[in-house]
């Protein structure tokens, strides 16, 4: 469950527990304040338990769309409360339209008001205390960096930068690396490593240096270990806590001896029945889309409905993907194959949209049913770039181990990417996804990508 951080699963399942005991005290409170029923009418609600948990399911789904499960963003307390509250009102009318189809779920007007008022007070204790509790010495955990160079400053950004749960104690300098980190954290040198842990009271020390062969402490790091310190591994605790791995200070090793990277004929196999499943359902209920777009398109520019493009598959094959055109005709004549920027001339008005909402990804569901492509994976990219970052990327050609995807870990947590910079942080999500590839980030992934299209997100 590497792929869930910590933050997010506690005030998930903190909301889910808040949104049951709210609507048992909602049935409660609403007769034990009613002059027209006795306590004992209660029991017209029986069986309380599905009503509660679709009520509590409906509560969490929302929060998860309006953004409150940032991460480990640190967020402000009127931020919190204001997306709480925005939260209630999208669910009020969720819950309106699956109370029509499914009336015997339906916990009545007033039980619904006692507990969503219920709701939003709990729930923004549980979420501003809980981020206050680690803000507190007692509520977070000392971690020590082992290491001053550029690894180690990473690690320090996100222990700095993100409300995690803990606390930088310091960095402890050793002989072979420079030091890239502020001087006045550095508190000790390699061979007070383990003394330096305990007069801080440190729980977790996290192995940073850029260059381990022939400079590790390994003595000090094991007198750690049996003082029952947790000692983890830098690029570990970097995926733990950003969702992506760390291309830079990757080496063969980490892809080769890893727990993950395990693609079975088992695993293909459903993933492939999945695929198939899903695209055919998404042909069927965008089948209004497919009729009416092509017209729209023909209205609003010249040329061609559909727009097609070799793209780099499996195993570094090319295939033709489709999409609806979204730029004026023949967009690249003058340039050649060029990434789109912010604000691209060439897009038309329509395709502007298109882009925004991914509708003009539609005709890729049918390079899933052939096979060329899966619902989820890395974005396909175009052969003249992928020969450009292979040059300068290590480990690009790994994304194309697996079948390129409709949508991805990459695509839903970061934004369109127009540089070598971007192909770079796109590639650490990538490889995370082949790392840790399961039903269930899949199905995290699907959600996000529901909110993507929701919200208009990075498209370009």
């Amino acid at each position: 469950m590497k792929f869930l951080l910590p933050r997010y699963i506690m005030l998930m399942i903190g909301d889910f527990i808040i949104s049951i005991v709210s609507a048992y005290a909602g049935i409660y409170l609403r007769f034990y304040f009613s002059y027209k029923y006795e306590l004992e009418d209660m029991y017209l609600y029986y069986p309380f338990l599905p009503k509660v948990i679709a009520f509590a399911f409906f509560i969490v789904l929302i929060c998860f769309f309006v953004e409150l499960y940032s991460g480990n963003k640190k967020v402000s307390r009127k931020e919190i409360l204001s997306k709480i509250v925005l939260s209630r009102f999208i669910t009020a009318i969720a819950l309106a339209a699956f109370y029509y189809f499914v009336q015997s779920l339906f916990l009545g007007r007033g039980v619904l008001l006692y507990a969503m008022c219920i709701s939003i007070l709990f729930q923004a204790i549980w979420h501003i205390g809980y981020d206050f509790f680690q803000e507190l010495p007692v509520g977070s955990r000392n971690v020590l960096i082992l290491g001053t160079g550029p690894v180690a400053m990473i690690m320090g950004k996100i222990i700095d930068g993100n409300n995690n749960g803990f606390a930088l104690s310091g960095y402890i300098k050793c002989m072979s690396e420079p030091v890239n980190v502020p001087e006045h954290n550095v508190i000790g040198s390699e061979e007070r490593l383990c003394a330096v842990a305990l007069k801080k009271k440190v729980q977790k020390i996290i192995v940073s240096l850029t260059e381990r062969r022939g400079n590790l402490p390994v003595r000090e790091i094991l007198n750690c270990k049996l003082k029952g310190i947790d000692i983890v591994d830098g690029p570990s605790f970097y995926e733990q806590m950003t969702g992506k791995l760390l291309v830079e200070n990757m080496n063969p090793s980490h892809l080769i001896f890893s727990d993950g990277f395990r693609i079975t004929i088992m695993r293909s196999f459903i993933k492939r029945i999945c695929d198939v499943l899903f695209a055919a359902f998404g042909i069927a209920i965008t089948v209004p889309f497919i009729f009416f777009i092509p017209v729209l398109i023909k209205l609003d520019s010249k040329g061609p409905v559909l727009f097609k493009q070799k793209r780099i598959g499996e195993g570094e094959k090319i295939f033709t993907v489709y999409k609806f055109r979204t730029m004026i005709d023949c967009a690249e004549k003058d340039t050649g194959p060029v990434w789109s920027q912010a604000g691209d001339c060439r897009i038309t008005r329509l395709g502007n949209f298109l882009r925004k909402t991914r509708l003009d990804e539609i005709p890729q569901l049918f390079n899933v049913i052939r096979g060329d492509m899966s619902f989820i994976g890395p974005r396909p990219e175009r052969p003249f770039f992928v020969e450009t970052l292979k040059k300068q990327i290590p480990y690009y050609s790994e994304r194309h181990c697996i079948k390129p995807g409709v949508t991805g870990w990459a695509q839903v947590r970061h934004e369109y990417g127009d540089s070598v910079k971007d192909a770079v942080e796109k590639l650490k999500y990538d490889l995370y996804y082949m790392k840790y590839q399961s039903v269930f980030l899949d199905f995290l992934i699907m959600m996000d990508t529901m909110k993507v299209i929701l919200f208009g997100r990075g498209g370009r």
